[in-house]
């Protein structure tokens, strides 16, 4: 269940006000979990087998 990591990561997210104009979290099944900015994919959980860590996916979108 990551729903759990997926808020805090989204808590984490908002705090970029100036840089996100829309978050959406979207429930799936088989574990995935994909972060999107601007249409590129940042993050995703079903190529890696890994849920993002925070610090990278907000070095990721600072750099967009």
């Amino acid at each position: 269940n990551y729903e759990p990591q997926a808020v805090s990561l989204a808590g984490r997210l908002l705090k970029l006000k100036q840089r996100i104009s829309s978050l959406e979290l979207v429930p799936s099944s088989g574990a995935m979990f994909e972060v999107t900015a601007n249409d590129k994919l940042v993050h995703s959980k079903r190529a890696t087998g890994e849920f993002p860590e925070p610090a990278a996916v907000l070095q990721a979108l600072r750099s967009l």
